[in-house]
């Protein structure tokens, strides 16, 4: 299996990524020389790792029959102050709310994402320390 994703140059500093037959635009604020008309290709990474985790908690808990009413996952990542500025620690809050919610399997899908099925962890955490912690809140 392969993918690919197109990116071309809108101007200044915007580029267009299509992916998966969607447009994506990323870009810069102003002061670095954009119009700030989309997200930077860092915090994207950020976006990818919520995404590909939370897709597995979902389809998890489905399957272990637990009920959730909100699901919102918080990534922050610390940022070295040098060139070429990179990610060297990123902490994932995974927030539930629902009733009665079995902390136990809401552990086992966080788990079972993190160290088996999301390749984007799986990618990051051979570049830095990743952690996590879960938050229930219930209805």
């Amino acid at each position: 299996m392969k993918h690919s994703v197109k990116t071309s140059w809108q101007g200044k500093m915007a580029f267009n990524a299509e992916v998966s037959g969607h447009n994506l635009i990323m870009d810069a604020p102003s002061e670095f020389g954009g119009n700030n008309d989309g997200p930077r290709p860092k915090e994207l990474m950020l976006a990818s790792v919520a995404g590909c985790s939370g897709m597995d908690v979902v389809s998890l808990l489905e399957k272990m029959r637990v009920e959730i009413t909100s699901f919102n996952i918080i990534v922050d990542a610390e940022l070295t102050e040098e060139h070429p500025k990179h990610y060297t620690k990123m902490h994932i809050i995974y927030e539930f709310q629902g009733n009665d919610l079995p902390i136990d399997k809401l552990q086992k899908a966080v788990e079972l994402s993190q160290d088996r099925y999301c390749g984007v962890s799986y990618m990051y955490k051979k570049a830095f320390e990743i952690t996590h912690e879960i938050r229930v809140t219930n209805n």
